[in-house]
Formats: C-alpha cells, structure tokens, sequence
C-alpha cells in the first residue's frame, strides 16, 4: 500500500515537480478594500474642494419673480395701476377692506385678493338691524335679541296675521274646513323639501329649531306659499333618556332660563305664524312653567298649536287666558303609517269636519303619508269640505 509522503519524508535531492505550488498576492484583502475606500473619500473632497456648487447635490426649484409696477409710477408706466386702485375703493368704502396683488411666478398671472378689516355686520351698532336672513320679512316686526333677531309687535301688526297663509276666510265660514300640520320639518332637508314642492300651499308647514340651515328651508316654504309654524322642543316625561335636543324647555329650570331658551329657538328662523310643542308631554301639562311660555307667544303677536299627544295640556285654557290664537289637532293621521291606515285616519278628518265644522289634523313628512295626503287633498272640494290654513282655522273656530 503506497503512502503519500510530506516534505519531512522526502529524502534530500529528489525532485518534487509533481507538487503544486502556491501563488501569494503582495498584499492582504484587507488591504485592498481600504485601499478602495480610500479612494472614494478622495474623490468626494476633491468634489467639494474644486466644486464652485456649496448646495451641491440638493434639490433644486427654479422659479421667475417679477417685481410689480411701484405704486407711485407714473401711470404710463404702469397701465395696469388704475384697475388696481378702482378695485381697492370699492372694498375700502364697504368696511376699510385693502387690496393685495398676488403674482403667479411661473405664469406672470396676476390675481387682486380683497384683505377686509372684519366683518361689517360686526361693527353695526345696538341700534342697527343686521341684514335680514330671509326674503319677505317685515323688518318691523323684529326685535333683537341676544341669539338673534325674534319676533315682535309693532305698529298694531302682528306675526300672526302678517304671515299666516292665504284663505277665503268668508268661504270658509260657510262650509266645513280641514287643516293639515305637517310637522317635524328642517332636519332632513329631502323629506322637508317633498313637503313644500308635493302638498298645496294651504298645508300649514312646522319646522323644528334644529338642522344644518332650517331658515333656508323655511325660507322656501314661504316662497311657495305654505304658512309656517316653529316647533319648540318640551321636556316629556322620560327625559333625558327621551331628549328632544340642545336647548329643550325644562320643568327643573327657572321661569328666566326656560325664556332665554325659548328666545334662543325664536331666533332660529323667522316669518313664522305660531309656535308649537316638540314632544313636551311633561311641560306642557305643568302649568307653572307653561304660562310664561305663553304669555310671551302672546307678547309677540304668535298663536299656539297643540299636537294633541298630550292628554293633560293645560296649553289650551292657558292660551284663552291670554287671548292668544290657538288650536289643537284631533289627531294625527300616521301613528301606522300604511296607506290602509293613513286612509282610515282621513275619512275620520272627514266626518269631524262636517260635524263641528273644523277639524285639525297632524302628520309627519314620511313619504307614504305626504303621497296619500296629496291624493286625498284632492277631492276635498267634491265632498264639500275646504282645505284651509292653520291660522284660518284657529280663527273660525273663535269665531264660532
């Protein structure tokens, strides 16, 4: 068996040319990769030493200023300077407003933006009314308040014959009426909107306070004629766990708070003929705090109307006490809102009407009552019973 020998085994002289022989490199691995290092430092010096770029590297946006015409050159010079000064009188008589050119660097757009110095309705004094919110307002008959403008008798007018709806008073004396609240409007503003464009002008609308804009809503009711009525949200009994919203009238508050709140939700929108209840099945039975409530509706030239939900009100004989105009609904035709029922519920209108002459009923904006309220409407002049505004009705039946 041949054994491979080593260097130590290989006797003195013999050739060894069969063994591989190993090539070493002057320098180590080590060495070379700092020798690449190095090299790359010196070439970012000899970069920033020779490089006349201190900002060498970073991004760079180029943009084109224009320095405007000075503003004491001379206007040949400066055709553009009168348009400028025109535009800035005309902001400075309003309220002492500045003009600033804005230039467009890369378009050489000019563009005048109007600098004012506050809101001009800020600088009105006590005794200047703010400009109104909505069309068709008598001025005189608003008072301002700390929320607001409200309403307010004047000159022997009141709200409540100023803008209660259009009627033939005479004719309705003769013959059976109906009128018909919808209530609960201005918080949705599709179903607000089907209730004033898709029932006759002779439907008494009732907006409540809240919403994003209730006066625009209410606004363009009166546009298409509908008398309007303000809802003022009541404490019921299960309150707070049942809570009508900011601002609710409380039997635990004083006389004092209950009338700021109420001036609060007045202020709300305006050109309305009356207030009514939002819910309110405790406060409106409790006389204590129901009869500041209407003794100021009767202040300010409103009327009252009762939703009939609440069988202990004490809204009724209060308002007598004021002589304050007043109605109250027989009932509400929805409380099932299915046609058959709604249906049902008209008929019933009907039969009231004829008997008494009057007969009020309320309805909320679901789509299935104002689409069988506007079929129903229609043959009221065939059965001899005349669809009429609220307002005509509270005063036939003090009349009667």
């Amino acid at each position: 068996m041949a054994e491979a020998a080593d260097e130590l085994s290989t006797p003195l002289g013999q050739n060894t040319a069969g063994k591989t022989r190993r090539v070493r490199l002057p320098f180590t691995a080590m060495q070379a990769l700092a020798v690449l290092l190095g090299l790359v430092l010196v070439g970012f010096a000899g970069v920033a030493l020779f490089n006349d770029n201190p900002l060498g590297g970073e991004p760079i946006a180029r943009i084109t200023l224009r320095n405007p015409a000075p503003a004491a050159a001379d206007d040949k010079h400066a055709p553009a300077e009168p348009v400028v000064k025109s535009a800035a009188k005309s902001p400075a008589a309003a309220g002492d407003s500045k003009t600033v050119t804005i230039i467009d660097g890369s378009s050489g757009k000019r563009q005048d933006v109007v600098i004012g110095a506050g809101d001009p309705a800020e600088k009105t004094t006590d005794g200047d009314a703010p400009p109104l919110a909505m069309t068709g307002i008598d001025p005189r008959l608003l008072e301002k308040s700390r929320y607001g403008m409200i309403p307010a008798v004047a000159d022997g007018l009141k709200p409540f014959t100023v803008y209660a709806g259009e009627a033939d008073r005479a004719k309705a004396a003769r013959m059976p009426v109906v009128a018909i609240v919808v209530a609960g409007l201005g918080v949705g503003a599709a179903k607000t909107t089907d209730a004033i464009m898709k029932l006759p002008p002779a439907v008494t609308l009732a907006f409540t306070p809240y919403g994003a804009d209730p006066g625009k809503l209410a606004e363009r009711a009166r546009t298409q004629r509908h008398e309007i009525l303000l809802q003022i949200p009541m404490e019921p009994f299960d309150y707070p766990d049942n809570d009508p919203g900011p601002q609710t009238l409380l039997t635990t508050l004083s006389s004092e708070q209950n009338l700021d709140r109420l001036y609060w939700h007045l202020s709300r929108l305006q050109g309305y003929a009356g207030i009514a209840n939002f819910m309110g099945a405790r406060f409106v039975a409790t006389d204590p705090v129901m009869q500041p409530i209407v003794r100021e509706a009767a202040k300010r030239g409103l009327s009252f109307f009762d939703d009939g939900s609440i069988p202990r009100s004490v809204a009724q004989s209060l308002s007598a006490g004021q002589s304050l105009p007043f109605a109250k609904a027989d009932f509400a035709i929805d409380v099932v809102p299915t046609s058959a029922e709604i249906d049902r519920a008209l008929v019933k209108l009907e039969t009231i009407a004829k008997e008494r002459g009057t007969a009020v009923g309320v309805a909320s904006a679901l789509p299935v009552s104002i689409e069988r309220l506007g079929a129903w409407l229609k043959t009221l002049d065939s059965k001899g019973i005349m669809l009429v505004p609220l307002t005509t009705a509270m005063l036939k039946s003090k009349s009667g």
